[in-house]
């Protein structure tokens, strides 16, 4: 009795306390641990190995509509990063400053990215001249810091792996299939390849991204009702590249400005929270997308989780308890 009761004690209840079950399942099923780094977290191999198959199918899924992908710097200049007014206004209090290299002041401050939007903006400004230019269809994978001052594992940390697509188009019409052609791409994975849900739709003004004409989600259903964003698609118009200066000469050699479309998906635990809040009974994560079968077992005694190996000989199981 004294054992069965200590693993009731190992993860709480999630109508005691959701927050802290949680919790308490991604430690236990040794996914993450805390970092000696305020608001950041280190992914265990059992994470790890989600976001890498994430990595691989979202990836292929990208490549089959023409992306190609890109890597840009870490950092962002000052001077680049105020070039789009209302976009730095709705960073500037999650963004992190480099002010020193060495033992040197630098001259200009260095942004530790939030976002890349103003980077591939430089990019396509120098690369784009000529409709035959267009589209430029490029994505990065990468981790990007947003200084939150309230943390919780994989769902809001300030640091946090994703993916940032980007693109330039000859026209509104064509940037506009770009947006809604991503959205319906991350619903299709996540209800492909995550067994969850989705809903997708379309942000209010006051709650779209800084610097979009328009925002498009696509959001789960949580336990209490409320949604969880999983995906976003902007359709940036033609304000960053009036901003930027990323014009083309088009068919009738006239010239024109691009239209902008940015899409992003952050690491798989944001949706890994979905899955576990409409857990009620026995239940297992997506094979495809953990090297481990995770099963989170509940009754009314007992509130245990297992990792179960597959291998080609054998499957073993290892039951995670206090």
């Amino acid at each position: 009795m004294a054992k069965e009761k200590k693993l009731v004690e190992a993860i709480t209840s999630m109508e005691e306390d959701f927050t802290q079950w949680y919790t308490d399942v991604v430690k236990k099923a040794e996914l993450m641990d805390y970092s000696s780094v305020k608001g950041c977290m280190i992914f265990k191999p059992n994470g790890y190995a989600i976001w890498e198959n994430i990595q691989k199918n979202l990836d292929a899924m990208f490549k089959e509509t023409g992306v190609e992908n890109v890597y840009m710097p870490m950092f962002i200049p000052e001077s680049l990063l105020q070039k789009e007014k209302d976009h730095v206004e709705g960073f500037a209090p999650e963004v992190a400053w480099v002010t020193q290299g060495g033992l040197e002041t630098l001259q200009e401050r260095l942004a530790v990215r939030p976002t890349s939007e103003t980077l591939f903006c430089e990019l396509f400004s120098k690369t784009v001249q000529s409709h035959r230019d267009l589209p430029k269809v490029y994505n990065q994978w990468c981790s990007v810091v947003r200084w939150e001052k309230t943390t919780r594992p994989f769902l809001r940390s300030s640091e946090f792996l994703w993916q940032e697509g980007h693109t330039v188009h000859a026209t509104a019409e064509e940037a506009e299939e770009r947006t809604v052609q991503m959205l319906n791409i991350y619903a299709d994975f996540c209800e492909k390849y995550l067994a969850i849900p989705m809903v997708k739709g379309r942000k209010t003004d006051k709650e779209k991204f800084a610097g979009a004409e328009a925002t498009y989600t696509i959001e789960a259903l949580m336990h209490d009702g409320k949604a969880l964003q999983s995906g976003t698609s902007h359709n940036f118009g033609d304000g960053f590249p009036k901003a930027f200066g990323i014009q083309y000469t088009d068919k009738d050699n006239k010239l024109q400005y691009c239209h902008e479309t940015s899409w992003a998906f952050q690491h798989v635990l944001s949706e890994l929270l979905s899955w576990f809040t409409e857990m009620t009974q026995d239940s297992c994560f997506h094979q495809r997308l953990h090297q481990h079968r995770l099963w989170l077992f509940q009754s009314s005694s007992r509130r245990m989780v297992y990792l179960t190996r597959h291998t080609t000989s054998r499957t073993s199981s290892q039951r995670i308890s206090a």
